[in-house]
């Protein structure tokens, strides 16, 4: 699944390209009986309220707050993505061909992982922004721009980690409460991606952010010193720094809004490296894996305790 480097990547891109465009048309295969997709584009019923409502409107700007893209367009209105496991979006010139809708030029857009188009935008300069999503579990729907913060698709959502206002004290602040709750006896790997402890964390990041702070993932919360909590705190910063430099991960699904991997994954100290060595300085000590309540985390057997 995207996470917080890959959603930004994506949102820098969509402010590049986008702003400023009037919406022509939106075009979506998707049709689904699933009640979660009751108030999304699946739904066909909810779809045909969704076009009437954006066409003609003007791209006026685009944000992230966790996993989740938000196109603010003219009217009041904005429209809420998230990618879920396997969805990219892609800007660029379309054509609609034998039923599906395929790249108009030759390009980072003809990538096999980029096929999987389920939702398309036509924009008033005459390209497009396409939704590629293999498993097709990704959500867009629309919202009035006053209130989608305030949502229930983002109102449980814990502080952005890379705001200045994210500071230690914050994260201190955030675990805090849950002491309280029996929540010292989850695992760090777990509240890590705990989206309402802190937004915009999964599996990858969380991996290499303990890795760096040498934390090993099976650590309960309520055993960490202050210590380890502010090298956590550190890491947390520097890695999501490096994963917004290199464009994201792209060691599954991912591309950016032109079409192309990001490179985070060739910078990998943790995740899915089994079995390798382990690279920090001096370490002796070797990847594993385990699976840690449902799952999969990659650390070092030497340096992480």
């Amino acid at each position: 699944m995207p996470e917080l480097p890959e959603v930004e990547t994506t949102v820098r891109g969509l402010r590049r390209t986008i702003s400023g465009l009037k919406i022509k048309e939106v075009w979506t295969d998707l049709s689904a009986k699933d009640k979660r997709q009751k108030g999304a584009i699946a739904n066909p019923k909810y779809f045909r309220t969704f076009r009437k409502q954006i066409l003609n409107k003007k791209v006026l700007s685009a944000e992230r707050r966790a996993k989740n893209i938000l196109i603010n367009i003219s009217g009041g209105k904005t429209i809420l993505i998230h990618l879920k496991m396997t969805g990219h979006l892609l800007y660029g010139k379309y054509k609609f061909e034998k039923n599906k809708w395929i790249p108009a030029e030759k390009g980072p857009l003809d990538d096999p992982y980029n096929r999987f188009i389920h939702a398309v935008f036509s924009f008033s300069n005459g390209k497009h922004l396409a939704f590629s999503d293999a498993r097709k579990f990704g959500k867009i729907t629309l919202l009035p721009t006053k209130i989608a913060h305030n949502s229930k698709h983002l109102n449980n959502l814990g502080p952005e980690p890379l705001e200045k206002r994210f500071t230690w004290q914050k994260l201190k602040e955030q675990l805090q409460p849950a002491f309280a709750q029996g929540f010292g006896g989850r695992r760090i790997k777990t509240v890590l991606t705990d989206q309402s402890i802190v937004a915009g964390i999964g599996n990858i990041y969380s991996d290499e952010i303990l890795w760096r702070a040498s934390v090993h993932p099976e650590r309960k919360v309520s055993t960490l010193k202050e210590k380890e909590l502010k090298l956590i705190f550190k890491a947390i910063k520097e890695t999501l720094k490096k994963g917004i430099n290199f464009g994201g991960d792209s060691m599954s699904d991912y591309r950016n809004i032109n079409g192309l991997p990001g490179k985070f994954q060739l910078h990998h100290e943790a995740y899915r490296r089994t079995g390798e060595k382990c690279r920090k300085p001096n370490c002796r000590g070797v990847i594993k894996r385990k699976v840690i309540n449902g799952r999969s985390a990659h650390f070092c057997s030497v340096h992480q305790k």
